[in-house]
Order: structure tokens, then sequence, then C-alpha cells
């Protein structure tokens, strides 16, 4: 497993967890890591992540924010509409890493 980590003595960016996140997810065996390089273009509040595995069955969207970042309303919509479909929404933030959450959600541990 990819051995990066982020510090947490400092506040990482959403571009350093990020980083990690699409790492993660491409040693998890996710072919698709998809995230919008120019979100400006696309709808507002859609999540920063898309993430899926043909063999787990899966698709993941994800919110990443830092430690103390607030999510907007156009975010808080569009992953209330998400999850409305059924689909596999959520926010991680640095700590996830550290705790191994993230790890486990791509594992698809319950």
């Amino acid at each position: 497993m990819p051995t990066k980590r982020l510090s947490s003595h400092n506040s990482p960016s959403e571009d350093q967890l990020q980083g990690s996140v699409l790492e993660l997810a491409q040693y998890f065996g996710y072919e698709l890591r998809y995230h919008n390089p120019d979100s400006r273009r696309s709808q507002a509040g859609f999540p920063d992540l898309v993430l899926g595995s043909l063999s787990k069955r899966r698709v993941l969207f994800r919110e990443l924010k830092t430690s103390t970042g607030r999510l907007r309303p156009a975010q808080v919509l569009c992953l209330k509409i998400l999850e409305l479909a059924s689909l596999d929404v959520g926010v991680w933030r640095p700590e996830d890493l550290q705790s191994g959450r993230i790890q486990r959600e791509l594992r698809g541990d319950k």
C-alpha cells in the first residue's frame, strides 16, 4: 500500500489530500479516478472526486475538505441529491486518511 501520509502536525491542503486519495484509489484498483481540473466549468457543488471500480462494483462520490473546511450550500444540496439516488456519497478530510477510514471505504469494508 502507498506509504504517503499527511503529517498530523500541519494542516494539509485539499490538493495534498486529493493526491493521497488518488494514489490510494489507484492502489486499490479504481480504474475511474475523476477530478475536474477546472471546477468553474462544472455544476456548482459537484463532488471533488468520482472513483469507480469494475472489480469492486462500486462508484464513490467524495467531497474533499481540510480539517476546518466547511461545505458550501451547493455542495450540501448536490450530496443530498446524489444520496437520494442511493449513490455512495461522503466527505473526506485529512483525519479520515490518518484514521484509516478512507482506506476502509476504498476497500469496501463496512
